[in-house]
């Protein structure tokens, strides 16, 4: 194998590894955002949020 395709490969490998760890961090930090219920009736203030 070339020097240059090896060198090519390694740093592909390490780079997709480190999108993938960025990824699931990131997946990890925040919350679908269907889960979180209506906007509206979040934004409302009712007589049981005071």
């Amino acid at each position: 194998m070339n020097k240059n395709k090896l060198v090519f490969i390694i740093l592909a490998a390490i780079f997709m590894l480190a999108m993938l760890w960025i990824g699931i961090d990131i997946s990890k930090r925040t919350t679908f955002p269907g889960s979180k219920g209506n906007l509206k009736e979040r934004m409302v203030p009712t007589e049981q949020n005071n």
